[in-house]
């Protein structure tokens, strides 16, 4: 048994590759994009190790064109689920016993697998089935993934040494234990890096998990389980369950071992989780952790001293980037009128020539949302806008399903600060803004703050820094992550934790300590050397 006290390698960010031409990166891209094209993968639930199949069939299209697919896959029931909660807590007290080297050493080799061979496996499927250019597809599912893994490892040892005090005489100590049953991680399509997280850092503090990705983003998830394995998770830590909503998450929220609950995804599902659990509170062996991350409403505020040329770079990346499709991207923004009326026509033009298609042409800077239902949720809101007297259309508004699910980059202004796309969650490309009249900045940030229910991400720009600070004090609960001249979008671990409140979720903060620490519970323990022999206190003596 290894007695050292081990060092786990310093984290450090993977470097993102750049792509450019004749680039050995673009090449082997293009190569693994061109053999997922026969879309002859049938994809099992994988539980405790083993290779489920149901017959209830569903598949993986390619967003940009749907006629096409890249692999069917089985969907699970409750009957499967209940298979997988018993493969969770079988595994679960060998697995919780490990070393945690033994555990760390598993991720980390899962991070230089993804760093190295996986990389272009999981970006190219990430580009297939969820309709990421080369680019997104880099920073998400190979190098914000990698970051997990590096990170979370570092921090495993130094939660572990937050320690007690001890008087003379005796030993205080904290142990940090799995929770009792397993964790159900549902996560979502938009980011593989979520996808590999939710279910990876419970599994590295001691916990088995149950895994239900999107259906929209089966593909990927297929292929990071082939990765855990190879880099030596043990069956059953993290099991497969892919499937429709409800088929897999009442059985596993109704189940007296549920421990945990690990989300990322829509408000109002996560809701209907916390009703579920407290509905079902006596029930359960133990007070499930409830940690998810949802909705956005996310700001970028202008300021009349803010240089145009960077407010609207980062209105373009931040709101176009991924189709809009970030729970951080910058969906609504408040410019002043002088700034709006000097950046508005070439602002208008740039978005206009945002080349859009399918990401296997390197070319294009925005590939199709989702599935239909995003396609025609979105295509109601900018059809409306196009006729309401409260708003215009100043560019983009083009919806064409007829190959892929593309909306046009589109940006709307809304003559009413509390116009629908003001305040509501859209998840596509669709910037909404709001201009303002110069001389009430204090006024519109307060409206800023109470315009949304979300609290996740933020962004002021200006080069007077009273004015910076006046915002990040007005704005001081409205962003879990607030940028100063940056985009709201494009945290990166181990620099900026993740994470927002009020309706965009419960703040544990993704690539932090303080997201691990929820996965634990801690048991102390006091050892007294020399006990002691008689039960009578002095103050019990007369003389």
């Amino acid at each position: 048994m290894n007695n050292a006290r081990v060092a786990v390698p310093p984290p450090r960010n993977e470097p993102i590759l750049g792509y450019a031409p004749g680039s050995t990166e673009k090449t082997a891209a293009k190569a693994q994009l061109q053999a997922f094209t026969d879309g002859s993968v049938e994809i099992p639930l994988i539980i405790g190790g083993r290779e489920v199949t149901t017959g209830d069939l569903g598949t993986c299209i390619l967003p940009h064109d749907h006629q096409r697919h890249v692999a069917t896959y089985h969907r699970g029931n409750a009957d499967t689920v209940n298979q997988a909660i018993a493969a969770a807590a079988e595994a679960r007290a060998d697995w919780s016993a490990m070393p945690w080297e033994s555990r760390a050493a598993i991720f980390l080799k899962a991070a230089e697998l993804l760093a190295g061979r996986y990389r272009q496996v999981l970006n190219a499927a990430t580009m297939l089935n969820q309709s990421k250019t080369v680019f997104q597809a880099e920073i998400d599912a190979a190098c914000e993934l990698i970051d997990f893994w590096r990170f979370n490892a570092s921090y495993l040892p130094e939660i572990y040494e937050q320690q007690p005090q001890s008087a003379p005489g005796m030993w205080n100590f904290v142990e940090y234990r799995a929770l009792e049953g397993f964790i159900f991680a549902v996560t979502p399509f938009n980011f593989t890096s979520i996808a590999g997280n939710l279910p990876t850092s419970p599994a590295l503090m001691g916990n088995t998990v149950v895994w239900k990705p999107a259906s929209t983003s089966v593909f990927s998830a297929y292929w990071l389980m082939k990765l855990f394995e190879e880099a030596g998770l043990p069956p059953g830590v993290i099991n497969l369950v892919p499937g429709r909503g409800g088929q897999i998450g009442n059985p596993a929220m109704a189940h007296p071992d549920l421990g945990g609950v690990h989300f990322t995804g829509s408000t109002e599902v996560f809701q209907g989780m916390w009703r579920t659990v407290g509905a079902n509170i006596a029930g359960y062996k133990s007070y499930p952790r409830i940690v998810g991350e949802t909705g956005g409403k996310d700001f970028v505020f202008a300021h009349v001293s803010a240089d145009p040329e960077e407010l609207a770079a980062a209105l373009m990346r931040g709101a176009f980037e991924y189709q809009g499709q970030k729970c951080s991207a910058a969906s609504r923004a408040y410019v002043p009128e002088s700034l709006w009326n000097g950046m508005r026509d070439q602002l208008v033009s740039e978005v206009e020539a945002i080349p859009y298609g399918d990401v296997a042409d390197f070319t294009n800077f925005m590939g199709a949302v989702i599935d239909k239902a995003t396609f025609e949720k979105l295509k109601g809101y900018i059809d409306r806008a196009k006729t309401d007297s409260d708003a215009d259309v100043i560019c983009g508004g083009v919806c064409d399903n007829r190959t892929g699910y593309f909306i046009s980059p589109t940006i709307i202004q809304a003559h009413d600060p509390h116009y629908a796309t003001m305040e509501t969650e859209l998840f596509g490309p669709v910037l909404t803004v709001y201009v303002y009249k110069d001389s009430e900045y204090e006024q519109t940030l307060e409206l800023c703050d109470r315009t949304s229910p979300y609290a996740l991400t933020g962004a002021i720009f200006g080069r007077d820094r009273a004015a910076i600070n006046q915002a990040s004090d007005a704005l001081r609960h409205a962003a879990g992550n607030f940028y100063i001249n940056d985009k709201p979008t494009g945290a990166v671990v181990g620099q900026q934790p993740f994470g927002g409140s009020r309706a965009s979720g419960t703040n544990d903060k993704a690539g932090s300590s303080l997201n691990l620490l929820r996965w634990v519970s801690t048991r102390t323990t006091k050892e007294t050397f020399a006990p002691v022999r008689n039960y009578r206190y002095p103050h019990m003596r007369e003389r």
